[in-house]
């Protein structure tokens, strides 16, 4: 059975898988689901590796009867044949009153575990596709409705570029607007959600992607210097990506339309002038490899690799501003 994310609450099954490619929204369901129900209830948070905590809470015997469990499962993407099997028994067997969240995100459609539990009557699916541009613009603009916060439309592009697909860092922004705020209701513009957006120095890491956008070799001294200032490594990603993005989407719009390019790929502020002159150190296929390295980057951030932090990110900027490098990173 298939339902979309808005449909999953209330909860009304015992099984539910989720896959896809828009992480922050994936987890956000799957704790909402874990979450929903009363308070007696055993609430596990395991990896695939460990699905025998869950045949254990789920039939054990509490002090008056039987206690509901309801168990999410975080990486079923990486599980092995064995586990898969147990996955499959697990989802098909729960039940009525406890629940199972299969959390899947960015797995392969061909893998057997998304084919066997797709084809599952009792399984509801779900699938969390990446969110454009202007699907996350319209849950920011939510979210700053619901905390009473108003912001200029030159602050919400800038955030929604930075912030693309981050749902937590969009919700960390938003408290601190509505911290400053202090439910004055003044519009609030570029200058001061920036600031509030860049917790340590956003001027800085602004220079630092505008360097590697020209491919200068002067980045990794910026990085560095950002690194010594202890700006976070994923802050860092996320606005480099956001650069890359930029420069991806304005050449492939001045491909098509020369004219309207710079309005097309939403730029605004320093991008207008900065991006087209940038774009002429790239090729587009260089940009498409750049962006499939900032992933491979983000994966080793965020526990893919036991490597130093620092040293992913100074790597990575040596591809992005060496030419021939992103190339052979790709074994091209």
């Amino acid at each position: 059975m298939q339902l979309a994310p808005e449909r999953l609450l209330p909860p009304e099954y015992s099984a539910y898988y989720l896959h896809g490619e828009d992480r922050d929204a994936l987890f956000e369901a799957a704790e909402a689901l874990l979450q929903a129900g009363g308070e007696d209830v055993i609430r596990l948070r395991v990896d695939v590796g460990e699905l025998g905590r869950i045949d254990v809470e789920s039939s054990s015997q509490g002090l008056f009867g039987q206690c509901c469990c309801h168990a999410l499962v975080r990486n079923a993407e990486s599980a092995t044949p064995r586990q898969t099997e147990h996955l499959l028994k697990l989802a098909t067997s729960m039940a009525p009153e406890n629940r199972i969240i299969i959390c899947a995100p960015d797995i392969s459609t061909k893998k057997a575990l998304h084919q066997r539990l797709q084809a599952e009557a009792n399984v509801v699916s779900c699938t969390f596709p990446a969110p454009s541009p202007e699907v996350f613009r319209r849950w920011f603009t939510g979210l700053l409705d619901e905390a009473g916060i108003i912001i200029s439309d030159e602050a919400v592009a800038m955030t929604v570029e930075r912030l693309h697909g981050m749902r937590a860092a969009a919700r960390r922004l938003t408290e601190r607007l509505r911290l400053y705020d202090n439910g004055e209701g003044k519009e609030l513009g570029q200058d001061v959600v920036g600031d509030l957006m860049g917790e340590h120095c956003p001027a800085d890491l602004g220079e630092y992607c505008a360097a590697v956008a020209r491919r200068s070799p002067c980045a990794l001294s910026m990085l560095r210097r950002l690194s010594g200032q202890r700006v976070a490594e994923v802050q860092v990603l996320g606005w480099l990506s956001g650069r890359i993005q930029q420069l991806l989407m304005y050449r492939w719009y001045a491909a098509k339309e020369p004219r309207a390019a710079v309005k097309k790929a939403s730029l605004f502020g320093d991008a207008r002038k900065q991006v087209p002159e940038e774009s002429r150190q790239w090729r587009g296929h260089e940009l498409a490899l750049a962006m499939w390295r900032i992933c491979e980057a983000e994966a080793l951030l965020k526990g893919a690799s036991a490597e130093e932090k620092p040293v992913v990110l100074e790597r990575l900027t040596l591809d992005l501003v060496q030419p021939g490098r992103l190339s052979r990173s790709a074994g091209e």
